[in-house]
């Protein structure tokens, strides 16, 4: 019996308890996993109808919210399906005299294989950010794998960035600022955000200047199991180690195994990755019920290592997506740490903050 006993067992250590929470978390969560689970088919294959009923969708609309935002859909590569959904204030909100709008480039979650910019709580989510954070959001549409590998989301991200540069943002009636731009993301996305930062500042073309990324619960990996992955396996709701396996074998090339460079950027099984000097200041967002949590510390402390600045601010009963539901506390919470975050990347000198590589739990 002792050769099966757990590792919680053997040190005396509580085992950790599924989170308490609201019956409309639990509710969508169960069934969010549950179309997770009939989708992600055996062949590596997604059945996408299977999930689309779970996937409720939002339409653009021109007509303002309870929040006072607009959104509208624009075409970046129609050719290969690549579109963003811009959220910005109200004109007829809007003072005249106030200073341009940051702008946010956001890229949705979902394993690289599931949900959309269109998918209902992105689509709440980003107006919510619009709001309260002050900012224009373009919400980016990638591509999706099976059917589009690594590197396709990559190249759609520094296309989308490339395309604002060029063509800039259809008239919304507000002044926006494209020379301090941000890149946010969680999960999948908070993963596309670093690999979309570590591209663009590599080569710094066009006038768009990224002034700050933000990673929600970066979905990042390896072949090792973390002690977090193995403590919080069958408790914490979302993401377990099947799901998240089955993700990344849709998504790296054929063949390829975790600790590919587009899962593991935290160099224990391979070479760190080269950051550019104008490599922005990052915040990392971690929730101590998220099994990815020490993945995402690991990468902070990559930054750290790196010199560049960084902020990680920890949620202790956090769930994975936990952003997404505003019935949670800590959804307002982290809101108002990322409105802080870009406030001060705004005011500093470009790859500073004023309190650098700081750990904080966050009480905001």
């Amino acid at each position: 019996m002792g050769a099966s006993m757990s590792k919680t067992q053997e040190t005396g250590a509580a085992a950790p308890r599924a989170p308490a929470l609201p019956w409309t978390v639990r509710l969508y969560t169960l069934s969010l996993m549950s179309a997770t689970d009939f989708a992600q088919r055996p062949d590596g294959t997604v059945n996408r109808f299977v999930f689309s009923l779970a996937d409720r969708q939002a339409r653009a609309s021109a007509h303002p919210d309870g929040l006072g935002v607009v959104s509208a859909d624009v075409a970046v590569d129609a050719s290969r399906g690549l579109w963003a959904r811009v959220f910005s204030p109200s004109s007829s909100r809007a003072d005249p005299g106030a200073p341009a709008l940051p702008v946010l480039v956001y890229f949705h979650g979902g394993g690289f294989t599931l949900l959309s910019a269109a998918s209902a709580p992105y689509d709440a989510m980003c107006r919510r950010f619009c709001r309260e954070l002050g900012a224009v959001v373009v919400s980016v549409n990638y591509r999706l794998a099976p059917e589009h590998r690594f590197p396709a989301a990559y190249d759609d991200g520094v296309d989308v960035l490339r395309y604002l540069g060029n063509a800039g943002l259809p008239d919304l009636g507000v002044p926006v600022d494209l020379a301090r731009c941000f890149l946010a993301g969680d999960s999948a996305g908070g993963n596309l955000t670093h690999h979309v930062a570590q591209r663009w500042t590599a080569t710094a073309p066009g006038p768009i200047r990224i002034a700050g990324i933000v990673l929600l619960q970066p979905y990042f990996g390896g072949e090792e199991r973390t002690p977090a992955e193995l403590r919080l396996e069958g408790v914490a709701p979302v993401v377990n180690m099947r799901r998240s396996d089955w993700s990344w074998r849709a998504f790296l090339p054929e063949g390829a195994d975790r600790n590919h460079p587009a899962a593991h950027v935290t160099g224990e099984a391979g070479p760190e990755p080269e950051l550019g000097e104008a490599f922005p200041p990052a915040m990392v967002v971690i929730g101590g019920l998220d099994p990815l949590q020490d993945w995402q510390r690991r990468y902070a402390a990559m930054l750290e290592r790196k010199g560049k600045a960084v902020q990680v601010v920890e949620f202790p009963e956090a769930i994975h997506a936990f952003y997404v539901f505003p019935e949670l506390a800590d959804s307002g919470r982290v809101v108002k740490a990322i409105k802080a975050f870009m406030d001060a990347a705004r005011a500093a000198q470009p790859g500073q903050l004023p309190d650098p590589s700081v750990t904080r739990t966050c009480d905001c």
